[in-house]
């Protein structure tokens, strides 16, 4: 490990001389360099290079605080530790089955040299793929508690980078991607947005991770990592400089944003780095910063696919809500129901017998517990949902027997309408009561402004509602896989029941948004930005592309082999086959592909991609060691070419290959595909035409 300190003394006259330390951390490889140093006011700054190149230039850090003087300067180095670390630990379900934790680590304790010479730790990681740094406030006499009303960490690039960002919002991640230039990026005119719900945007600032791609080749996103007890992170950006800072999301109810008891450690921020696209998915910065597995055996949950009564209402065919009536206090059947219920019981079979069918082993079930009549648009939400009782059309007891008696888990869900009271104090029964039918997934959603007024989505008070309901559920053998949710950032590694997340604009978009739905390049975005962060609940698999029987002004922007193709480039331990029951048995072919492909993986590789472009990615079923393959491009056609060589020697394998029709297009023929049927082996090589918005699914298999 390279680690040095240097004493450089600094001359501006002859009476005026100051000594500033420099510590130089030089990664594993030794391609990427990180210099920390203090000026002569004793305020601490980094910088990184990478390849002799410098990539962040000299950034300050620190904090202000609502009650007490910033940290800012007056430092001085007091001592400093480090160590390099090389494990390699095993994730029990994820894109691959070991994972490479080699860094070299500096740990610097700072003391104010007057005043009540408070102490501050900066931790720095240098991985291979980039860096990691956090804030450590030690135990101390002059310090027991902090209001932190803003953490001051700067990233000041030497480029005026192509960005990839959405805006830096407090309550949502549902924005679709904007591609600009760092200095031209403004969040401010996404504030009103047709298809948004709820949205807060108090500045020109982008929600993480953000990704940039240099002119050179260089490629860098900004994220954070294990986010505990602390308020999400967004980047305001100033677009004269080159900058992003730190701009921690609030609270309408306290002038802090942050509020915690010494000792504490903030989140790791962390900067991917990397020279290609394709490596930024490769890498593994966000999990490696995390804490190793604190639930022991998780073997009770399985990845699987799954069905459900979810889609059908986002095109109308059928609702939530049974039609009850609130009548002194309680919900009420009063014989005025509309007919359209999804969740009966007799439906829930059909998907049930359906996935029992196709090698597919859980039915999600949505809209089956009473309260729906009343749970959005309604200012007082709270006890509006019981999480137990269900409508009277829906047999609880019924459907998950039958589920049982035919090898399929029923997936609970949740949606707690954001009145966090009212779930915080349900979570005990409403995870007793899956337990008791063994129900290990849940699905929750926090959909509407956050309970008790307020509070943002992204704030401390909901990063600790999100995290300790999943440590909750974690006892009762639930794993848990959250809408409207904050954002992923590792903690997986440490509660593996964090299985999954939406955190993106999703599939339901392109069913109901009066602005066409997700582009075409949408998800070619996505893997590079979103994906980066953690697993990611999509939805893909929808055949029935046009839906004009239910919804002619919309349809989804991608080809049918578009939407195979995302069963492997978009990554979660849970994928949903999201159509309809009779548009599945309507396409058996493409169908077939859905049967077959993993969830789990033992290895992953990324063959190719350019960020907003296009990617392919081939991934190894870790129980049957098949490979599956998935490429998706934008609205650009493109012919690319399929290299086998991460195949095993020696063997021949049968290729099923899902692609694009001679005739294909996302809009004027998504449903043209074409299948073939090959022999190959690891020196094998395929060229294959991608259509506008099209795609590519190929299933390998040992002969």
């Amino acid at each position: 490990m390279k680690v040095r300190f240097l004493l450089i003394v600094i001359c501006v006259s002859l009476t005026s001389c100051w000594a500033e330390p420099e510590t130089v951390l030089v990664s594993p490889d030794e391609k990427i360099f990180l210099e920390f140093s203090l000026d002569k006011n004793g305020k601490p700054f980094y910088e990184v290079v990478f390849k002799q190149d410098t990539i962040i230039k000299k950034s300050s850090l620190g904090f202000d605080f609502q009650d007490s003087k910033s940290f800012s300067n007056d430092f001085m180095v007091v001592n400093s530790s480090t160590t390099t670390f090389n494990e390699t630990w095993e994730m029990p379900w994820g894109e691959q089955l070991n994972v490479e934790n080699h860094y070299n680590e500096v740990s610097i304790a700072l003391q104010e040299k007057t005043d009540l010479k408070r102490k501050l730790n900066i931790v720095f990681r240098v991985y291979n793929d980039g860096v990691g740094f956090r804030y450590e406030f030690p135990e101390q006499d002059n310090l027991k508690e902090v209001l932190i009303s803003e953490e001051n960490t700067e990233f000041n690039l030497t480029e005026d980078y192509k960005t990839f960002w959405i805006p830096g919002d407090w309550d949502i991640y549902e924005h679709l991607y904007s591609t600009t230039k760092l200095s031209k990026i403004d969040a401010t005119v996404k504030r009103n947005h047709p298809s948004l719900g709820q949205t807060y945007i108090p500045e020109n600032a982008v929600n993480t991770p953000v990704t940039l791609v240099g002119e050179n080749g260089i490629h860098l996103s900004f994220h954070e990592a294990a986010l505990v007890d602390y308020a999400g992170m967004t980047l305001k950006v100033d677009t004269e400089i080159l900058s992003f800072k730190s701009s921690l999301v609030g609270s309408k109810n306290t002038d802090y944003k942050v509020k915690r008891t010494l000792p504490f450690k903030t989140p790791w921020r962390t900067i991917q780095i990397t020279d290609n696209a394709p490596d930024l998915i490769a890498s593994k910065l966000i999990l490696n910063l995390n804490e190793p597995n604190k639930l022991g055996d998780v073997s009770w949950f399985t990845p699987m696919k799954y069905t459900g009564v979810w889609w059908e209402m986002h095109l109308g065919k059928s609702s939530w809500d049974y039609g009850m009536e609130m009548v002194d206090g309680k919900w009420t059947d009063t014989g005025k129901a509309h007919g359209k219920h999804g969740a009966t019981t007799e439906n829930v079979k059909r998907f049930i017998d359906f996935s029992a069918k196709n090698n597919i082993g859980g039915v999600l079930v949505e809209g089956w517990n009473t309260g729906w009549e009343r749970w959005i648009g309604f200012e007082d939400r709270e006890g509006v949902f019981d999480f137990v009782t269900p409508y009277p059309d829906y047999n609880l007891e019924e459907v998950t027997a039958y589920a049982k008696e035919k090898g399929v888990e029923i997936i609970m869900h949740h949606e707690t309408s954001a009145a966090t009271e009212t779930y915080e104090k349900q979570q005990d029964t409403a995870y007793a009561l899956m337990q008791k039918y063994g129900m290990h997934a849940v699905k929750s959603g926090y959909v509407g402004k956050i309970l008790p007024k307020g509070e943002f989505h992204h704030g401390q008070y909901m990063v600790n509602q999100y995290n300790n309901a999943a440590i909750k559920a974690a006892k009762y053998q639930v794993a848990v896989n959250a809408h409207e949710p904050i954002k992923a950032t590792g903690l997986r590694r440490t509660y593996p029941n964090i299985i999954s997340r939406e955190g993106l604009r999703g599939q339901e978009f392109n069913a109901w948004s009066p602005d066409g739905g997700n582009p075409p390049e949408h998800l070619s975005i996505v893997a590079f930005t979103r994906m980066l962060a953690g697993p990611i609940d999509f939805t893909p698999g929808i055949f029935n592309i046009k839906f004009n029987e239910f919804k002619k002004d919309n349809q989804v922007n991608t080809t049918l082999a578009h939407q195979l193709a995302l069963y492997v480039v978009i990554y979660s331990p849970i994928q949903m086959a999201a159509d309809l029951v009779e548009h599945y048995e309507a396409n058996p072919k493409p169908l077939e592909f859905i049967k077959d492909v993993g969830v789990d993986w033992s290895e992953t590789k990324v063959l190719n991609g350019e960020v907003g472009d296009y990617v392919t990615i081939a991934r190894k079923e870790g129980k049957t060691d098949n490979w599956f393959l998935g490429s998706i491009t934008d609205e650009n056609a493109r012919d690319i070419e399929i290299d086998f060589s991460f195949l095993d020697d020696n063997f021949t394998y049968e290729a099923k290959v899902y692609k694009d029709g001679k005739s294909a297009h996302f809009s004027k023929n998504p449903l043209d595909i074409e299948f073939e049927t090959l022999r190959i082996t690891k020196k094998s090589k395929l060229k294959v035409h991608l259509a506008e918005g099209g795609g590519l699914a190929i299933s390998i298999k040992k002969l």
